[in-house]
């Protein structure tokens, strides 16, 4: 089977996980490690590709910095941890991507941010501005807020939540181990590594071992549960050893890694999520010359909508109906019931005048809709 060429990716997300970043004996960044890493991101970027960083570190420089001692911390050692080393790791990171003319942007999300459709389409929405502008995101869990009943848990299930929302066709874990391997490589010598994974089934899951490292909260098992939520989103994933110098270059060079393939693509999943998975909460009513151009793939704007139904919300999915009463697809709508239908039939530029503030000007966007016609869509 022909692998994937990183050159062939438009929009990559990497993770880069505690025990790479920061050297756990001294507390400290790996400078020479991480200004590599960031030449490898530079030579995507260079190429045109987006690119998006899930970085972890912030505990680990927060409790260094504060002397607190080896071992598990307190929930509110661990936060304040992370409110003092999400400000070292921010400067990090914005210093060796500016050597390299690149703009860094620090986002910190919660489980929230990803699960709740408004927050999800508010922080999506910054990400795709931040991308248009050629920065690089910097994306960490919000430690300082996140309990253990609100949090991911570890970043490389953050990592692909982050690579579906940015609708990243590309997701790179990097590792402190090459890649999936048959069994675990430290108990059996003769394990050989797998390079590639069309499918995660009950066999690969079995594979998964327990965390990897002291400074790591994930293991193989959490990098599994990444890979599906991934590849269902429509990116290919790939673990690679990340301890080498340049590490994302090792992978276009040949490296040893594993690569999960998808057979869909980020239009396609999201499309089809919004098709068939989302309750519609109201309906938009929309006219004929509305009606051929969301059918020729433009955003639904609100001039072209007649009529508005149901109690939604911003990011609710909504139906979308022609004069006849016909359903022509479906979408997350831009705006609350409310709004919506005070802005029905206006121009944009009106948008701001009638709401007293800026606002997005699409009802629904293309990329947030699903034409009937492109999928099977079940009342």
């Amino acid at each position: 089977m022909e692998l994937p060429r990183l050159d062939q990716f438009k929009r990559i997300v990497i993770k880069v996980g505690s025990s790479l970043l920061v050297d756990r004996s001294l507390g400290k960044v790996k400078r020479d490690w991480l200004h590599a890493l960031a030449d490898d991101l530079a030579d995507l970027h260079r190429r045109g590709a987006d690119v998006l960083v899930v970085s972890s570190g912030a505990v680990a420089l927060g409790r260094s910095v504060l002397g607190l001692p080896a071992g598990a911390l307190k929930l509110e050692d661990s936060q304040a941890s992370a409110a003092v080393g999400q400000i070292a790791l921010a400067r990090i990171w914005a210093e060796a991507l500016a050597e390299r003319k690149i703009v860094a942007g620090q986002i910190l999300v919660t489980l929230g941010d990803t699960e709740e459709r408004r927050r999800y389409l508010n922080a999506r929405e910054t990400l795709e501005r931040l991308l248009a502008m050629r920065a690089v995101p910097v994306i960490n869990e919000n430690d300082t807020v996140a309990t253990s009943e609100i949090r991911y848990g570890d970043n490389d299930r953050l990592a692909a939540r982050v690579a579906t929302m940015a609708s990243a066709d590309l997701l790179i874990l990097l590792s402190d181990i090459e890649g999936l391997y048959d069994a675990p490589p430290a108990d059996n010598p003769g394990a050989k590594l797998i390079p590639v994974v069309a499918r995660i089934n009950a066999e690969i899951e079995a594979m998964a071992g327990g965390a990897a490292s002291e400074l790591s909260r994930g293991g193989m098992q959490t990098k599994i549960e990444a890979g599906k939520i991934a590849t269902s989103g429509g990116a290919h994933m790939v673990i690679a050893d990340g301890r080498q110098i340049n590490p994302v270059a090792r992978i276009g060079a040949g490296a040893p890694c594993t690569w999960f393939l998808t057979p869909s693509t980020p239009v396609t999943a999201r499309k089809k999520w919004i098709a068939g998975s989302l309750v519609p909460r109201g309906v938009l009513h929309i006219d004929d010359g509305a009606a051929r151009a969301i059918i020729a793939g433009a955003s639904l704007l609100p001039a072209g909508v007649k009529n508005v139904e149901g109690d939604f919300s911003r990011g609710d999915c909504v139906l979308i109906r022609n004069g006849l009463g016909g359903e022509i697809g479906r979408g997350l709508v831009g705006f609350d019931a409310p709004r919506a239908a005070r802005v029905m039939g206006r121009n944009s530029r009106e948008i701001a005048q009638i709401l007293g503030a800026e606002e997005r000007v699409e009802m629904i966007h293309r990329d947030d809709m699903a034409l009937a016609g492109d999928f099977s869509v079940e009342g």
